[in-house]
């Protein structure tokens, strides 16, 4: 396709989505497309900092960083005149959004460019029964007139969001998330590895508390297990307690935030027994390293475990959770496990998911010029 002056806008630097804008900006390109990101400059810190300026180097049209706030407010109407100011002045083709806010000031600052949404979760987790979640999917439901091109990362995503939202204006397209080909090395684990291994935000949503309450089972059981929770979140200081209280507290470490491959070397077995996911990157990358995973039927989850979806448990069973260790710690989960590692690297990787998005843009400038 001929080469595109491409901008791209989220507002938090950080998480799956971020990771997601970077793999996609270096990958677009490095196919000859001019790229640029706009991104919220109060959110991320250091890490965020280092990791906008490494993308600055690698993209044509560079990382601008402006004020945008969490929930919705008058600074909103300054991040939209920024947005449609800087997008004229690159003479972007492609304006596209990622989560609620980014989708939407792309959306309402696009001028004459492309305007392309991918929700990643974001207004999707909401609810029409309470306040907030009423304004964000009414919001999400006026914008679907300005939406040139809708990209879902899952099956399940496009599904919820036409259930709760409607169908957007323009073509929809699902291109799943994808993992870089260095994440396909091995991992050596460490001499002290533990049993099971989280990784992820410490919150409800996570099942992290599911966990706790699985281990304790197989503890009566008299299978004593040791685990490795990594990740930070506001339900950190609860989950500590729960462990404490169900005398796990010696058993259970939290180990804090780290880079996925780093806490794959700490665990044998990773658990993911989230109660709510789209399509998560944490199961691609650990399928990717070769490690075994025991997760929950939710989400696009088994978009990725495909023909092995059958294995899947369900969210919030703790007993469920404990007889899936169990059996994974006897079997090893061997063949499983090669088989999606096959399947991720055919299906879910950065050049599978960039050709997807760009054939997606493709079809939708086509059909515009009709």
């Amino acid at each position: 396709m001929q080469p595109l002056r491409i901008l791209h806008v989220l507002r938090a630097p950080v998480g799956g989505l971020f990771r997601h804008v970077c793999d996609l900006a270096i990958e677009q390109s490095a196919r000859g497309h001019a790229v640029g990101v706009i991104a919220d400059r109060t959110t991320g810190g250091e890490k965020a900092e280092s990791a906008l300026a490494a993308l600055a180097s690698k993209i044509a049209l560079g990382v601008s960083r402006i004020p945008m706030s969490r929930h919705a407010g008058w600074s909103d109407v300054a991040a939209v005149r920024y947005v449609e100011t800087h997008a004229r002045q690159l003479k972007a083709a492609v304006v596209h959004g990622h989560g609620a806010k980014g989708g939407a000031f792309a959306r309402l600052g696009a001028g004459n460019a492309l305007r392309v949404y991918t929700p990643h979760g974001g207004s999707l987790h909401f609810s029409r029964t309470n306040p907030v979640g009423f304004a964000y999917l009414s919001v999400e439901r006026m914008l679907l007139g300005k939406t040139d091109l809708a990209l879902f990362e899952s099956e399940y995503a496009r599904a919820v969001f036409e259930q709760k939202i409607g169908r957007p204006k323009g073509i929809t397209a699902v291109v799943h998330n994808g993992v870089r080909p260095e994440e396909f090395e091995p991992i050596t684990q460490a001499q002290d590895s533990a049993d099971i291994l989280f990784v992820g935000e410490l919150r409800r949503l996570k099942g992290v508390d599911v966990l706790i309450e699985a281990l304790a089972l197989l503890k009566t059981r008299g299978e004593t297990l040791r685990a490795v929770i990594v990740g930070d979140g506001p339900d950190r200081e609860a989950f500590i307690s729960l462990a404490k209280a169900r005398g796990l507290d010696t058993q259970i470490e939290f180990a804090g935030a780290m880079p996925a491959r780093s806490a794959f070397a700490k665990g044998i077995l990773l658990a993911v027994p989230s109660r709510a996911e789209s399509l998560p990157y944490i199961v691609l990358e650990a399928a990717a390293a070769g490690l075994p995973v025991i997760a929950t039927n939710v989400g696009g989850i088994p978009e990725i475990f495909g023909p092995d979806a059958k294995c899947l448990i369900p969210p919030g069973n703790a007993e469920a959770l404990a007889a899936a260790i169990r059996a994974a710690r006897k079997d090893g989960n061997h063949e499983q496990t090669t088989r999606l590692r096959t399947r991720v690297s055919e299906l879910f990787t950065v050049s599978a998911m960039t050709t997807g998005i760009l054939e997606a843009y493709e079809r939708a400038i086509s059909s515009r010029s009709r």
